[in-house]
């Protein structure tokens, strides 16, 4: 029988209503004997790391996560890590890169209802990540929720009440889950079936240790200030710019006034050092700077990092990992590049 470690962190899954609102109660062991039928799948074993509301989660929590896994990674199968939804996207993206290649599964859910709702996912959702974790084919970090199994950079929540609450952005979920059955597709069946194999198969995973948390995402609004940039450069290392459109970004001075502009702002960020990713604000298809003169000198400046199809989640925890890995702009811009765990498709 497979050893699963449950890693518990709070969410909605572990709260309970105390006359002030839900907040997290419930303990990882609790939430286990809540759903007996999953001594049946494996053996489970329980890390409570923190209880809390997911919206309290922070960069700092991830490495946490992250340590916790590597820490019992010789002694365990697979991992499941119990979340809340609001930033479950987050810390699923920010384990893919922490947590590269892995052979075993890390898996994260949680539930729109807390797990002692009369009417909850939190049981569902529960057994079927610990179904997915302690499958042999199974391995590296996604999200199970609802029956879906979404690769860890590509998920997410996309409702705020809805069971089904994760969405996988621009790739297909890599497997459905019914009753007991994993129905896998796509690249994850080939990949299972060692059809595809990543460089690191038959290793353990490629596992990092920092982040840099400085790290700002500025969305674009109509007669926004380029000056903002100059507000943010004494606090942050880098800035993921989320775009008008397929890639659209304003030059108020186009018309021969005096505004301020974006271009110059943007590539005196970038010459001073620091990091600059556009994506768009669209939610899906992705970025093509190319299409509209408004966006092509971005393309062209070679300090520039284009998101591509990348969600925004992922943007910031990859951005995140590569500059904590250095803040050299050529090895940055070399880690941004590499795809991971199914996180870009580049458009050229």
């Amino acid at each position: 029988m497979k050893r699963i470690l449950l890693i518990a962190t709070g969410g909605t899954i572990a709260s309970a209503e105390d006359g002030r609102g839900l907040s997290p109660a419930l303990t990882g062991a609790e939430l286990a004997r809540a759903v007996p039928e999953i001594a049946a799948l494996a053996d489970i074993g329980v890390a409570q790391l923190m209880n809390i509301d997911s919206t309290d989660m922070r960069p700092r929590d991830w490495l946490r996560i992250a340590r916790a896994v590597a820490g019992s990674y010789d002694d365990y199968d697979g991992f499941v890590v119990l979340h809340g939804t609001d930033t479950m996207a987050y810390t699923a993206a920010a384990l893919s890169y922490l947590i590269q290649d892995s052979p075993k599964p890390i898996v994260l859910t949680g539930s729109q209802k807390p797990m002692g709702d009369s009417f909850t996912d939190a049981k569902l959702n529960l057994f079927q990540s610990i179904l997915y974790a302690a499958d042999d084919r199974s391995r590296d970090v996604v999200i199970v929720f609802n029956g879906a199994v979404i690769a860890g950079t590509r998920g997410r929540k996309q409702r705020t009440m809805s069971f089904n609450a994760f969405k996988s952005v621009n790739y297909p979920s890599l497997a459905y889950i019914r009753n007991d059955r994993i129905i896998r597709s796509g690249d994850a069946l080939a990949r299972a079936q060692g059809v595809v194999r990543d460089e690191s198969s038959g290793h353990g995973p490629r596992i990092y240790d920092a982040l840099d948390e400085r790290v700002f995402v500025l969305k674009l609004t109509p007669g926004i200030d380029p000056a903002v940039f100059d507000l943010l450069r004494p606090r942050y290392d880098a800035v993921i710019m989320e775009t008008f459109g397929i890639g659209g970004i304003p030059e108020y001075g186009r018309d021969g006034s005096a505004a301020a502009s974006f271009k110059r702002a943007v590539f005196d960020w970038v010459d001073s050092g620091r990091t600059a990713v556009i994506t768009t604000q669209v939610p899906e298809e992705g970025l093509d700077l190319g299409v509209y003169e408004v966006g092509r000198a971005y393309a062209e400046h070679t300090g520039i990092l284009k998101g591509d199809d990348m969600t925004t989640e992922a943007l910031v925890a990859k951005t995140m990992w590569a500059r904590g890995c250095s803040d050299d702009p050529d090895t940055v811009r070399e880690l941004f590049y590499r795809p991971v765990n199914f996180d870009r498709l580049p458009l050229a």
